[in-house]
């Protein structure tokens, strides 16, 4: 049966989906979660393997789906979630290079707010400088969540930027004054996205590298980091 949703980048069906999805930018990741995670899960969109998934955490019901790589992409998919498929919050889990000074390899970073790069609010005509924000509700529960926890965390801003390989050599310089905790490549275009439509949005972030010192964590590290920030997130979902 044909899908009745004018989407064509999610195959999912009407009711496939729950109101919360979590969103990793590796749909690998995304089908991590959903077998580590979620109980019953089921897989509810493979159109250019951006999985998507749905099923139960403690008696919840939460989905869980790939978003890609920068704003454009993650933006699209954020779009029809909200706009076809009745979601009303999206937390992305992500990676983020650290900038400020005490920010260190493995911390978690709650994004408070979103500087970019990106011409993407342009579309909005706002009459002024729109600033990308998280919802507060969904702010205030990650923090309880992790204070419950005992995960020590950062709640700051983070830029979100258009180019991976920066061609200037001073821009991180820039970062750490304006007090950036970290840069990565989606928080402000969901932040916008969620705004625009009326809904609620939240980045958890673990740090998987630093800018100035250069550390990173492997691949083997990056996992072991992503319990905590999985374990935040499904708190609040």
């Amino acid at each position: 049966m044909a899908s009745i949703v004018p989407s064509e980048c999610n195959e999912a069906q009407p009711g496939d989906i729950a109101k919360t999805v979590l969103m990793p930018g590796d749909p690998l990741r995304a089908k991590f979660v959903a077998e580590n995670y979620l109980e019953g899960a089921f897989c509810f969109n493979s159109v250019r393997n951006m999985y998507g998934y749905t099923g139960g955490y403690k008696g919840k019901r939460v989905s869980v789906m790939g978003s890609g790589m920068g704003i454009p992409s993650l933006a699209l998919y954020a779009y029809e979630l909200y706009q076809y498929f009745g979601v009303e919050n999206i937390i992305r889990i992500g990676t983020v290079g650290g900038v400020a000074e005490d920010v260190k390899l493995r911390d978690i970073i709650i994004a408070m707010g979103a500087s970019t790069n990106s011409n993407f609010a342009d579309q909005y005509d706002f009459p002024g400088t729109l600033a990308p924000l998280a919802d507060y509700s969904l702010l205030e529960k990650a923090v309880t969540s992790a204070r419950n926890r005992n995960i020590p965390i950062r709640v700051g801003s983070v830029f979100s930027t258009d180019e991976f390989y920066n061609a200037k050599p001073n821009v991180r310089d820039a970062f750490r004054k304006m007090g950036m905790l970290g840069v990565e490549m989606e928080t402000a275009g969901l932040y916008l996205t969620a705004m625009s439509l009326g809904k609620k949005a939240l980045s958890i972030l673990t740090v998987s590298d630093h800018i100035f010192t250069g550390e990173g964590l492997s691949a083997a590290e990056r996992q072991e980091s992503f319990h905590d920030m999985m374990e935040i997130a499904l708190d609040i979902a």
